[in-house]
Order: structure tokens, then sequence, then C-alpha cells
């Protein structure tokens, strides 16, 4: 067995960058603690590298199933003889993919910033926080056991909250940074509930243990019962719960379009390819469990993904702010992979929606964090977000404009680019499994063509905009990362993923499904031409259409008023219902109760200080004075 001792590594190299940058690095020159912080996640993604090389292909043989080892584990709490909370490392499919998914972007992202935030006063904190994120993320993939994971899954909220609210200066990041902290709270309630119950019920947190399909976890939680589900079902929705906050899945997913008031390589890092999987990579490292011990949850992640995804991508035609029809987008891919997740069995041909999602997820990655960097470089050049303020920059930003259309055809399912292949793996899963969330997935890639088109042609083409200055090309420091995000879109299709990452660790043959595969790709092609006649020339006919569907186009453009329904429920109903009477129950009992016990314990004192004057010829006469009281008393009761 090949020794992983050095994995430990790779979370600890960001940690420490951010410990130097935090404390140190305003006594540096912007560039320093820049090629500090790039180093380090270099350092680090050679090394994930290096695992992923040693794990997938050196150290395995051929036919067999890949395991799941620990390089690395220390006891940290003891709760009872049986319950001990360990800290460590797990290598196995899954957590290795991440690594390479994490420090690849985030590499890539560090890259990026040293053009993007130059000039910036907060530039070595800016850094800072992004090794404190890559550290906190990179933890949370390689947790040994799910109290581990929720540590590392908290300060994952903490390091978004910092750089979602980097514009400390700015009102609007302040409350975007606020709403994703105190949104994505209440769903981690759902996730800490959910552990607990099914860390009582197993006498586990160990992901080996609790995953094991031939262990007794499982089948001692699905035994016990509770308002017609098994208790392991309830703690797993409570658990998905959690991952549908982190995940910006509906009704959770208020806070990421908000989110974007951060710096746009911010957007890539966290609500593109990092952040908001982990949603759906908790659902598959507790897949076993979903799967063998609680199908009727996974029904629940089927049907909250094909909703999200089909809601967002609706928003996402009428969005105006190019990063927010990125985030809604993200939205609807999210869905995608927890889609394939909540379609998919345990080991063989049924696990299919298992590797389709986390090949999703994978591809996702590269051609996201490509669309988000690239629309940063288009914020660079022209300095706004709305595409109202832009039209014909392929002529300015050749770069930008190649890599930005490899990325929204990889996005459309367009062969043979990465997101194709992995999209028809999901839609077959969901074929074979539900018609209905099949078809809802094959509406959404039409959507998803229309809209991420209608963006490209809005940003590129039309009418030239005067601008007040002449719009240029990003930087080299910002155009290689696209460069290199644009080759893994195109070729990370191409990947035997059905032989690395599957449900029961071995691999199975797949092949594309034409009946399925065909449709998809025509109906993102009629996506495509819709969005061309529309918008690749000024017309009236988006007018014509919004005005057709005016109903329908004002919910979609006003986000289906959630975040009204939001402020509805919370300040006419919590805080008028629950928050006031609590406040005057809190003001005029409790503090009422404290203040009474505090006034008469005052009046007692003051009317019994004069027994405390610190006369003596006082004490002498009280004194005697009782005596002769209590001899008065003898001799009468005698």
């Amino acid at each position: 067995m090949a020794d992983y001792t050095y994995t430990l590594l790779i979370p600890l190299i960001p940690f420490f960058v951010f410990l130097l940058l935090g404390l140190t690095g305003h006594k540096m020159k912007p560039v320093v603690s820049g090629l500090i912080g790039t180093s380090g996640l270099g350092i680090a993604a050679i090394l994930a590298y290096t695992t992923a090389f040693k794990y997938f292909w050196a150290g395995h043989v051929a036919g067999a199933a890949y395991t799941s080892l620990k390089a690395f584990e220390i006891s940290w709490l003891h709760l009872t003889d049986k319950l001990t909370i360990h800290m460590g490392i797990l290598i196995d499919p899954i957590s290795v993919m991440m690594l390479v998914v994490i420090t690849t972007v985030s590499l890539m992202v560090h890259i990026y910033s040293i053009g993007y935030m130059k000039g910036d006063p907060g530039f070595y904190r800016f850094f800072s926080f992004l090794s404190l994120f890559s550290f906190s993320m990179l933890g949370l993939v390689l947790a040994t056991n799910i109290f581990q994971m929720y540590i590392f899954w908290e300060l994952v909220g903490v390091s978004s909250f910092l750089l979602i609210g980097y514009y400390y200066d700015k009102p609007s990041a302040v409350a975007a940074s606020k709403k994703a902290f105190i949104v994505t709270r209440f769903a981690d309630l759902g996730f800490l509930i959910g552990i607990l119950m099914l860390s009582f019920n197993t006498g586990t947190f160990d992901f080996q243990t609790l995953t094991d399909p031939h262990g007794p976890a499982i089948t001692q939680a699905a035994g016990a019962a509770f308002m017609g589900m098994s208790v392991l079902t309830w703690s797993l929705i409570f658990i998905f719960v959690g991952g549908a906050g982190k995940s910006a899945m509906f009704p959770f997913h208020i806070w990421l379009p908000d989110a974007m008031e951060g710096p746009t390589p911010v957007s890539a890092l966290i609500h593109a390819a990092t952040m908001v999987v982990a949603g759906v990579y908790l659902v598959a490292r507790l897949f076993p469990v979903f799967a063998l011990g609680a199908p009727d949850a996974l029904h629940v992640v089927a049907w909250i993904g094909g909703f999200s995804s089909l809601f967002a991508a609706v928003i996402a035609c009428t969005q105006t702010d190019i990063k927010r029809v990125l985030a809604f987008s993200t939205m609807s891919q999210i869905g995608y992979m927890m889609l394939a997740l909540g379609v998919s069995g345990f080991g063989g041909e049924e696990g299919l929606g298992f590797m389709a999602s986390n090949f999703h997820l994978f591809t996702h990655a590269m051609f996201k964090a490509l669309l988000f960097l690239g629309a940063g470089a288009v914020i660079h050049a022209v300095h706004s977000n709305e595409i109202t303020d832009m039209g014909g920059l392929r002529k300015h930003l050749p770069i930008t404009h190649i890599t930005f259309l490899i990325a929204c055809l990889t996005i459309a399912g367009i062969p043979p680019l990465s997101g194709f292949f992995s999209k028809d793996e999901i839609l077959v899963a969901a074929f074979h499994a539900n018609k209905m969330l099949f078809a809802i997935e094959y509406i959404v890639a039409g959507l998803t063509a229309f809209y991420m088109f209608r963006l490209y042609y809005g940003i590129f083409w039309g009418k030239n905009t005067h601008y007040h200055h002449t719009p240029h090309e990003a930087p080299k420091v910002m155009t290689i990362p696209l460069m290199i995000l644009a080759f893994g879109s195109v070729f990370a299709g191409f990947l035997p993923f059905k032989d690395l990452v599957t449900s029961d660790g071995k691999a199975f043959e797949s092949a594309i499904d034409y009946w399925i595969a065909v449709p998809s790709v025509l109906i993102g092609v009629v996506g495509i031409l819709i969005a061309t006649i529309m918008y690749k020339k000024e017309t009236a006919i988006p007018d014509k259409v919004a005005g057709t569907l005016k109903h329908l186009y004002k919910w979609a453009h006003r986000k289906f008023y959630m975040d009204e329904v939001y402020l509805f429920v919370t300040r006419k109903i919590i805080f008028r219902y629950i928050s006031v009477p609590l406040a005057w129950f809190d003001r005029h009992i409790v503090d009422g109760t404290m203040n009474g016990i505090a006034g008469i314990t005052q009046y007692a004192a003051y009317s019994i200080k004069g027994l405390q004057s610190g006369k003596l010829q006082q004490y002498a006469f009280v004194f005697i004075s009782g005596t002769i009281i209590l001899v008065l008393i003898f001799v009468y009761l005698v």
C-alpha cells in the first residue's frame, strides 16, 4: 500500500500561508504577498496531482475496486467509550477527485487575482482569505468522519463570509455577506441535527464505518422508525438540508445571486467550482447510506435538484447582470448533479447517476470557473456588470472572446466538449429512473443553451457601445488561466471517469446513448439558434417576447419574488409574532424578575446595613440584649 502521509501537507500549506499573510502581509509589497499565496497553492496542487496519479494509476491493480484508506488520523475528542471524534485524511476516489478540482481552480484564481486585484489596498488580505478558504475546503473533502467535515463546513462558511464581504466599505457587499452567512446557518442547523441523529443511532461518526455496505451502521439505523420513515431517512434528509443550503438549492438559494458582490475571482472560486459543490460532495460521501439504507431520502434529493435546475434556468433567461446570470446558471447545474445522485442506485450499472454527478461536478468546475473569470476580464475592461453596457467586445478582447465562447458551447452540451459527455450521462440515468425528471432536464438543456448565448451575444456582438475609453484585453496573468481552463473544458470529457469514480469503487461499462444524446444536442442547438436570432443583432424580438410573456417575464426577472417572500415571513410573521413577544417576555418577565430580585436584595441590604455599623458599643448592646432575651425565653419555657 502506497504511503499517503504527505497529503497532510495539502491543506496545511494554505493554512500556514493564511497565517503568514494575515499576520505579516501588511509589511510586504503586494506582489510578494500575491506570489507567496500563489506559490503555496501551486505546491498544494502539485501534491494533489501526485496523489491522483499514485491513487488512480500507479497504485491501482487493474480490475480491482478502488479502496478507501486513511492516510493520517489522530484522536481528538473522547465522548464515550464507543464514540470518539478523530481528525485525519481520507483517501478514496471522490476525495482525490475533489483535491484535483479544488487545487486546480484555486491555483487559476490565485494567478488571475494577481492581475485582477492589482492596486487594491487590501491585496495581501485578499490572498490571505483565499488561502483560508482553500484550507477549509481541502479539510472538508479530506475529512475521515462527518463531525470533522462539519467543523470545516462551518469554516468554509466563515471564509465565504470574509470573501463576499471583502469590500467592507460597500453596504451591498456587507449585506450580501450577512445574507449568505445567515441563510446557510439555518440550513447548517439541519445538518447538525442530522449528524446527531445519525451518530446516536449508529454509534459512529466515521465515514468508512457508516458507508460500509455490509456493516451494522446502515441496518441498525434503518430499523428504527419515526412518523412513517426510518430514523436513518430522517437523519439523511436533515443532513441534505445542510447540503442544500451550501449548494444554493431551492429554497435556500437566495444568498447566491447577492454573493456576486464579492470580487469576481471569489465568484469563480466559491460560487462556481468549490463551495457550492460541497452539498453534492456531502451526498456523494454518504451515498451508500442513502442508496442502501434510505432510498426515500434520495427521492427528496432528486426532486429538489430537478426543481432547482428548472427554476434557476428560467430566472437566468431574464437577468441582465452577467454575474447573476452565471450565478443562477450555477444553481441550475448543481441541480443537475443533485438530480443525478437522487436517481442513482448503488453498484454497477445502477450507479450510473453517481458517476455522472461527479463527472459533471468535475467538468462544471472547469467551464464555470472559465465563465466567471472571463466575466471578470470583461468587467475589468468596461467597468460594468450590465449586459446593456456591453457589446462588440470580440474585437477588443480576442482571447477572452474565444475562451468564453468555448465555455458557452461546453455548458450548452455541444460535442465533443466536456459538458456534452457528463450531461449525457445524467440524462441517461434520469431516463431510466424517472421520466418526469428526465423531461425537466431536457427542457433545462434548451434553456441553458439559450441564456448562455443570450449572454455571449450581449457581451461580444450586438451594436458597439460608446465606451468612455477603448476596452482592451486583460494582461497575460489573467488570460493564461483562461486558456488553461479552456483546455480543461475541451478535454476533461475524455477522462475515463466510469473507471475512476463509481459508487462501489468498481469500473463499469457505459456508452453514449444516441437516442438520448442526439435529441439533447439538437435541443441545445435550437436554444443557440433562438438566442442568435434574438440577440446577435439588435432587434425588437426580445421586447416583443417579453411583452407576450409579460407576467412570466416579470416574475422571472424578479426571481419569483423569493426575496420578498423571505422578507414577509421574517418581518411580518417571525419578527412580529415570535421575536416581538419573545423580546417582551425577555424584557419584562426575565429582566423584570432579575431586576425585582436585585431590588429586594438592595432594599434588604439598606434595611439591615445599620447592623454592620462598626460601632463597638452598638455590637455590645445587641449582644447583651440578645443574651437577656434568650435567657428570659429559656426561664419562661422551663
